[in-house]
């Protein structure tokens, strides 16, 4: 058996799926690629225990159908080496022994028995089927995924949480100190449906997502498995199993305290200040009207720091503590210029939301404080 590929095109597909596969592997054939030859159609694939990405490309010639397995490492290493040009394959059936042709050499490896690999699950029937804009998804899993959470004691908030409703779809995750809830009106569910996506899967897809925004993403889940087809790829993942917290219930609905302020100098005066904090980085924020004072101090090393930046505020003047971690990771998944902090008191979480709101969206993030000294 042989057929005739593209290098560039081929490596290109393989680093891209590879990112799937985990650096330790019980199931030994997981650390292969699955290839599969139909006709002209070559059919590549990478899994772990929970996904499975493959992708297909067309090749130059074949001679007939066959599959089989082949380490990644060993394949990515060695086509990295080589220049754009044709590689020809040839596949012994019996032995599997595999001989890559190139311009002025050859590797040879030995690959696996196809039938070893496992087959990508399949969501059941009477599974939902959504189509989501490549915009709507790449927006929605990049605003909520930092955060996350990372307690396998809580394995529902180690994913972001997809809602769809005849509304509109909204976009959550949480660790239970920091949540964003992104709601996009121009996507719709025929009827009220949800999934929990784990992590990894969601770090995959939002990278494999292309920049055309006007592509569709094509979704189907039920309650175990969920695939996701776009352009050349697809993804098919186990979803994390269990109910997730009512999310609305946790937010603040009367926040009377009001601040408007840059986002980039208010993330430059949070980095520069947190230096001189402690290890879990707090800080302290005074506002006031027309200004917020940020400070933060290290009593072991008898450190501290103070800086203070310009704001528009509307309410009475307020000492509120917050991890500068957290607070820099939500203005950094925040869009726009300005963000509005909305607070109610010092014991009770800040709301944060974009000044401007991108058309069709409504992005929210919550921050529970941190108690300080007055």
């Amino acid at each position: 058996m042989n057929f005739t590929v593209s290098s560039s095109l081929l490596s290109s597909r393989l680093q891209t799926i590879s990112r799937v596969i985990n650096s330790k592997n019980t199931i030994p054939v997981l650390d292969c690629f699955l290839f599969e030859l139909r006709g002209t159609k070559l059919t590549l694939t990478a899994s772990d225990p929970e996904n499975t990405l493959s992708t297909s490309l067309d090749v130059i010639e074949s001679s007939e159908d066959f599959s089989f397995a082949i380490l990644s490492k060993i394949l990515i290493d060695s086509l990295k080496e080589i220049s754009e040009q044709p590689l020809r394959f040839e596949v012994n059936k019996e032995t599997l022994e595999l001989t890559i042709y190139y311009l002025n050499g050859k590797y040879v490896m030995v690959g696996q028995n196809a039938d070893e690999y496992p087959s990508a699950p399949v969501p059941g029937e009477g599974a939902v089927k959504i189509s989501i804009p490549n915009r709507v998804l790449s927006s929605g899993i990049s605003c909520s995924l930092f955060a996350a959470a990372d307690d396998e004691v809580r394995p529902v908030m180690c994913g972001v949480y997809f809602d769809f409703t005849p509304e509109n779809v909204t976009f959550v995750a949480s660790d239970g100190l920091k949540l964003s809830r992104c709601r996009d009106y121009s996507v719709t569910g025929a009827e009220k449906s949800a999934f929990i996506l784990p992590k990894k899967p969601a770090t995959l897809l939002k990278n494999l997502l292309s920049k055309d925004e006007q592509e569709e993403v094509a979704v189907e889940f039920d309650g175990r498995f969920a695939t996701f087809t776009m352009g050349e790829y697809e993804l098919v993942c186990r979803l994390l199993d269990g109910r997730y917290p009512n999310y609305n219930a946790v937010i603040p609905q009367n926040n009377p305290h009001k601040l408007i302020v840059d986002r980039a100098a208010l993330i430059g005066t949070l980095r520069r200040v947190a230096i001189f904090s402690s290890q879990v980085t707090l800080i302290k924020l005074h506002i006031e009207s027309g200004k917020i004072v940020v400070s933060a101090q290290n009593i072991d090393f008898s450190t501290s720091a103070e800086e203070s930046i310009t704001c528009s505020y509307e309410g009475v003047p307020m000492n509120i503590g917050f991890r500068a971690s957290l607070l820099i990771d939500m203005l950094n998944n925040i869009p726009g210029q300005d963000v509005v902090i909305e607070l109610a008191d010092p014991s009770r979480a800040g709301v944060i939301v974009p000044a401007e709101q991108v058309e069709n969206q409504e992005l929210l993030m919550l921050l529970l404080p941190v108690m300080v000294a007055e």
